[in-house]
């Protein structure tokens, strides 16, 4: 089992960090956890293990921003496990310099620090985007082809990375590559994929058998630790992808979400261009008066392309998956009972 006294969680308020340090604390992995971030932790009911943490002592915030250098004084002087969380990456949502700005400079800074207080693991958060969107299916061996600025950055911070870990012989390097995260607290395209469902309004077109790599947030935390458990075995840097095994389609999560939410009607299908083509009004309106909106171009585009992306090396690494695509909802629903109902 893999125990480390001090955990540093840089952007670990944020939806996988708030999983990620509620399991470090169930399973007894660190005596002390911080949690740096611009955001102050969350206080829902599913991060009420996180507040237990902050009440005891076990967990402590430090208001601070990776794009700025890490100052000493913040954080203590010594840590023996990092997490790099802290990234821009909704799209849309941002502009192409920003996710630059943040995953960039923030890779530069967190290595930087990690140099300065002798932190020999780190955890990079990084993404399936660097592959690009793509019918053929991808492994860790796969040439990332990224087409978006927030994959390109992904892409760069990883290598910022790689090259601390390349500086020390006793360094260790994860990087974790998730598809889509789901679970309570995500607030992204699975929470609106629910919504729509419950509410009624989610419609196919053409899109069923659309792949989409993705994976439950706990899921994930599991994947974490298993990964650590690797590099301290015999690796110095291990890439891992994550998703659901298998790989799901479209209509596998929607499958899942209607079982779990006791949903009766079935989604109806329309072309794909007559929903294309109304997002482009419905977006404009929306910037005119200030309204968010889930309906626009490049959230429908992504509707149809695939993310074909295979967790080849967790599989032979021998890792078991403990939540199925019925089990990892069921498991969000208990949390969250009010996402799966109108």
């Amino acid at each position: 089992m893999i125990r480390k006294q001090t955990v540093v969680l840089f952007g670990g308020t944020g939806f996988i960090g708030t999983h990620l340090t509620q399991h470090w604390l169930r399973e007894g992995l660190a005596e002390k956890i911080i949690l740096l971030d611009t955001a102050p932790p969350r206080t829902a009911g599913y991060a009420a293990g996180l507040q237990e943490g902050l009440r005891s002592g076990q967990v402590e915030y430090v208001a601070g921003d990776v794009r700025q250098p890490i100052a000493a004084k913040q954080l203590p002087e010594h840590a023996d496990l990092i997490f790099n969380l802290a990234a821009v990456h909704r799209e849309p949502g941002h502009e192409p310099r920003e996710y630059f700005e943040t995953n960039l400079r923030g890779a530069d800074h967190v290595c930087e620090w990690a140099s300065a207080v002798g932190c020999r693991r780190i955890v990079f958060t990084s993404s399936i985007s660097p592959y690009g969107p793509s019918e053929e299916i991808k492994d860790e061996r796969s040439v990332p082809v990224p087409e978006t600025a927030y994959g390109s950055s992904k892409l760069a911070a990883e290598k910022i990375h790689l090259g601390w870990q390349a500086g020390h012989a006793e360094r260790r390097l994860l990087i974790l590559r998730p598809g889509v995260v789901f679970g309570p607290g995500e607030g992204g395209n699975v929470t609106r994929l629910v919504r729509s469902l419950v509410k009624g309004y989610f419609v196919y077109m053409g899109n069923r058998k659309t792949r989409k790599a993705g994976g439950y947030v706990k899921e994930l935390c599991r994947v974490a630790q298993f990964g650590l458990e690797q590099l301290d075995l015999h690796k110095n840097a291990l890439l891992l992808n994550f998703s659901m095994n298998p790989l799901p389609a479209l209509e596998d999560f929607v499958a899942s979400i209607r079982k779990v939410a006791g949903l009766k009607r079935h989604p109806m299908s329309v072309p794909r261009w007559a929903l294309l083509g109304v997002s482009y009004p419905i977006e404009g309106v929306a910037r005119t008066f200030g309204i968010r909106t889930p309906v626009s171009p490049v959230r429908v585009r992504k509707l149809f392309r695939s993310t074909s992306v295979d967790p080849r090396a967790l599989r032979e690494l021998g890792y078991e998956w403990q939540y199925t695509l019925d089990e990892a909802f069921a498991d969000w629903k208990r949390d969250v009972p009010g996402d799966f109902s109108a």
